[in-house]
């Protein structure tokens, strides 16, 4: 089967916006910080959950920092580069977005020491640590909310927080809260960050722990803080103290507002997310229900030429030093598991892997996805890690591995090439990456029969040029214009690698 179409190259506008270089090699690792691993050094209180029972909302299982050091080797061996952690400062919930102090690391993940000790092991290896900065609202224990409850009007932080009314009910007994809080939780009091005294509370917290020799901030749900002074403030101070920090915002849709340079260097990527669930995944009633709610939304299916048309979109909305940053992701800690929507359907989630690999960005895994875990939504998706090998998908590990060997190996795919759409037809998409020496071809079968494409390269290659499969080993030449013959097993993806003459 043969598409002569004009070959479109999409190349994000070029700007002046500088965004960390090492974040465009980086592959990240999500780590949600209760579930990954556990140390024997680490002294844990006595009521834990048991590590492989089911996760419940308010239940802990004692995950700790030194876990996470003792299995960086494990990390090293898959490919990862940087860690995202959610929060992990003193909180009274397991998933720590409930913020008790922000200058101390929760002493069931093992304290500041445990911490340090985590940043000194991964920096040696060459690896980034993100955390997660909760800047939005603070916890029913932060110590200025504690005393206003305690103090009521008198409290001298009354005005640190948008205008309380008395009496307050910080608790579900019946009365209103008399005071704003996120999504109306009460546990979760929101700051008044029109006050100068939050304003310098917060960035100092964000200041310090960049001095501390953290390589950046992921923003939990900076939209909530409607005040672009508060997020260009918080730039500047931190690109003061770390010009290298990433600054990357929790955002599900288009982003503009916050992507033109002076706030954030990137958002979580879920408009990815959700191309890759419309195009890889057969959706049914059942798995989209674990879309709606607090996710994804609704998720429209694509075939090849919308799913190509989407991926094209998404690079072409920001300024290319933006897009090239973007924290590409195809699940969190607040979305049901890739896999779970996919319904186990483990060759969807291959796919979704090599396209985030070789897709403009900067690709990020969530714990234990590259084994085979799955997970519904909260609190089922943060499931503990499973360290027991015999229990691993190893077939999908090790594909995992490949496709992040493949992004490390070719500048093209990671340091800005240019995105080349070849053919879009069917549920078969074929993209190219292309920079320096080397053209790095992408097919992604989708369908449930196998794909024998006769694929025009005009614009890639000389006649007789040479496409090697990146595999198997097997090549082609490439004669009027095209490379004849390439088979995508169904359900599967190639790779195709060019040189240009030297």
């Amino acid at each position: 089967m043969e598409e002569r179409t004009e070959i479109v190259a999409t190349q994000p506008v070029e700007s002046h916006i500088l965004t960390p270089d090492w974040v465009k090699d980086a592959v990240f690792y999500h780590i949600f910080p209760d579930r990954f691993a556990t140390s024997s050094r680490v002294e844990k209180p006595p009521n834990l959950e048991p590590w492989e029972a089911p996760p419940t909302t308010h239940g802990f299982k004692g995950g700790d920092l030194l876990g996470v050091v003792e299995h960086l080797d494990y990390l090293t061996d898959l490919g990862v580069d940087a860690l995202y952690f959610c929060p992990i400062f003193q909180s009274t919930a397991n998933h720590r977005y409930h913020t008790h102090d922000y200058y101390q690391v929760d002493p069931i993940l093992g304290g500041n020491a445990a911490f340090t000790q985590l940043l000194d092991a991964a920096h040696r290896r060459g690896m980034r640590i993100i955390l997660d900065g909760v800047f939005n609202h603070a916890s029913r224990g932060f110590y200025q909310f504690n005393h206003l409850l305690e103090n009521g009007p008198a409290s001298p932080y009354l005005d640190w927080f948008p205008r309380p009314t008395f009496p307050l009910h910080a608790y579900d007994d019946g009365g209103p809260a008399g005071y704003q809080a996120w999504w109306g939780l009460k546990a979760l009091p929101k700051f008044n960050h029109a006050h100068p005294q939050v304003r310098a509370f917060l960035f100092g917290v964000a200041e310090y722990w960049i001095e501390q020799g953290i390589d950046g901030w992921r923003l939990d749900v900076p939209s909530d803080i409607d005040d672009d002074t508060f997020w260009r403030a918080f730039r500047r101070r931190v690109k003061a103290k770390n010009p290298d920090a990433y600054i990357v915002g929790e955002i599900w849709r288009r982003a503009d507002r916050w992507l033109v340079g002076d706030q954030f260097d990137a958002v979580m990527n879920y408009q990815f997310t959700r191309a890759c669930l419309g195009f890889f995944v057969d959706l049914d009633a059942t798995t989209r229900a674990l879309t709606h709610g607090h996710s994804y939304g609704t998720i429209d299916t694509y075939d090849a030429r919308q799913f190509a048309q989407r991926l094209e979109a998404l690079l072409a909305w920001y300024p290319s030093d933006i897009a090239y940053a973007q924290l590409n992701l195809l699940g969190s800690h607040d979305t049901a598991r890739f896999l779970t929507i996919a319904r186990g359907d483990t060759s969807a989630l291959k796919l979704a892997y090599l396209t985030m690999m070789t897709y403009p960005g900067a690709p990020m895994l969530y714990y234990g996805d590259e084994i085979g875990l799955e997970g519904g939504r909260d609190p089922d998706c943060r499931r503990a890690m499973l360290w027991d090998q015999a229990r691993w998908n190893h077939d999908l590990r090790a594909a995992v591995q490949r496709y992040i060997a493949l992004r490390k190996r070719y500048t093209a795919v990671w340091r800005g090439g240019t995105y080349v759409h070849l053919y879009a037809q069917g549920m078969v998409y074929v993209f190219a990456r292309q920079r320096d020496r080397h053209t790095v071809i992408v097919g992604l079968n989708a369908g449930t029969r196998e794909a024998q494409l006769d694929l025009d390269v005009h614009c890639l290659f000389p006649n007789g040029g040479l496409v090697r499969a990146e595999w198997s080993g097997q090549q082609y030449t490439v004669n009027d214009g095209h490379v004849r013959g390439l088979r995508i097993p169904a359900r599967e993806g190639g790779v195709w690698v060019g040189e240009k003459p030297s």
